[in-house]
């Protein structure tokens, strides 16, 4: 029985162990000590990125926004990751989940994020809040034997750790950048420093890229490997693949398009395992200001935007890209390509118009313009690495 309104408001320390009872019946229970969970929440509070649903005291729903950049088109962009979303059996089905994340892209826009990225639990509830598929996490399994045998000997490798955080953010930036990469996360020097601590990762560097990996179970697994040039990525795949006598297989998490599929004589195991991840525009025009965009496009198009969650976001717009910049600035009212919330982020990630416009979130405009448009944001198939 609800006698009154459930509401939404900001976490307090004091509401953890309210929201660890309904995080346990959302997820697996939580082993060990709640410490270390408490500790991260309250960096979340004090950032106001941890909101919860209340039915009086009680905290019947939270979700958390982690403050990151993606990379698109080779430019860092500010997104707001959601994760943690959780809401307790008795409340579901009423609403709850969809007041919170209401809430949450409220909080992520006022907090300046042009971009919102998840992986969904449930793609049907985000959708309606106009969130649609941008990439994947992509992990490959190759035999470690064949990556042993990659060569690459003659470049230097030194052993990495925590005091080598700047460096591997700086290799990051050296590679995405040129490179035009979209999707993957970026992370401030903190998080990577603690990460390049752990006892159980293992990082080697060169002077032009990097590789972090660890056990996985009796195989291995790379979690990152960036390279400059052929000879680095050789070099340190061939790194990881010295394990052979051990591990029989390595999984990595990387691009469709990483070049150790052009690399080896063999090819990946036939089973690719992928999660797919979700991507929402929360500021049309700052979004568009950010990201990269090709150096050789020019155009200047009109854009209609349909966005029932983000009215502010609705309305006529003049997109206009040049000289590896772009723009979004309101208009007057001007047919042209219609993008419903969910069609904008599609096309945003790449996909092409000629899906969005079978799927019903793109329509109008001029079909002679599609190529254009899909010029603007084509490219590296976006994906992460990193999940959260």
């Amino acid at each position: 029985m609800h006698d009154s309104e459930p509401q939404l408001r900001d976490l307090a320390p004091t509401d953890f162990d309210s929201v660890i009872r309904v995080r346990n019946r959302s997820f697996e229970m939580m082993t060990g000590s709640a410490d270390g969970w408490k500790a991260d929440a309250s960096e979340f509070c004090q950032g106001r990125r941890y909101l919860g649903v209340f039915d009086g005291d009680r905290a019947v729903a939270a979700a958390r926004i982690w403050d990151f950049t993606q990379w698109w088109g080779g430019r860092r962009v500010p997104m707001a990751g959601i994760a943690g979303v959780v809401v307790a059996p008795d409340h579901r089905g009423r609403g709850v989940g969809s007041r919170l994340m209401r809430g949450i892209l409220a909080r992520s826009r006022e907090l300046g994020f042009p971009l919102s990225a998840l992986y969904p639990a449930s793609v049907p509830v985000y959708r309606k809040l106009g969130y649609e598929y941008g990439g994947g996490r992509y992990r490959f399994s190759f035999p470690t034997q064949a990556l042993r045998l990659l060569g690459g000997q003659d470049v230097p490798i030194r052993e990495g750790g925590p005091a080598d955080a700047s460096r591997v953010l700086e290799l990051v930036a050296t590679v995405r950048g040129p490179g035009r990469e979209s999707g993957m996360l970026g992370w401030t020097e903190k998080p990577v420093r603690d990460w390049l601590a752990k006892e159980e990762t293992f990082c080697y560097l060169a002077d032009d890229g990097f590789v972090v990996y660890g056990w996985d179970g009796g195989d291995l697994r790379i979690d990152e490997l960036v390279a400059g040039s052929g000879a680095t990525a050789r070099a340190l795949w061939s790194t990881v693949g010295s394990g052979a006598s051990i591990a029989k297989r390595v999984r990595a998490f990387v691009s469709p398009q990483d070049p150790i599929h052009l690399m080896l004589g063999t090819e990946a195991e036939h089973q690719a395992h992928i999660e797919r991840w979700m991507l929402r525009v929360l500021d049309p025009s700052a979004a568009v200001a950010a990201r990269g965009w090709p150096p050789g496009l020019s155009l200047d198009l009109p854009l209609e935007i349909d966005d029932a969650e983000i009215p502010h976001n609705s309305g006529s717009w003049r997109l206009e890209v040049g000289d590896g910049v772009g723009a979004l600035t309101r208009s007057e009212s001007e047919r042209g390509l219609r993008l419903a919330a969910r069609g904008l982020a599609g096309w945003y990630a790449g996909t092409p118009l000629a899906s969005l416009r079978l799927a019903g979130v793109a329509s109008g405009g001029r079909h002679e313009d599609d190529g254009l448009l899909d010029a603007a944001t084509r490219g590296p198939t976006p994906y992460m690495v990193d999940y959260f």
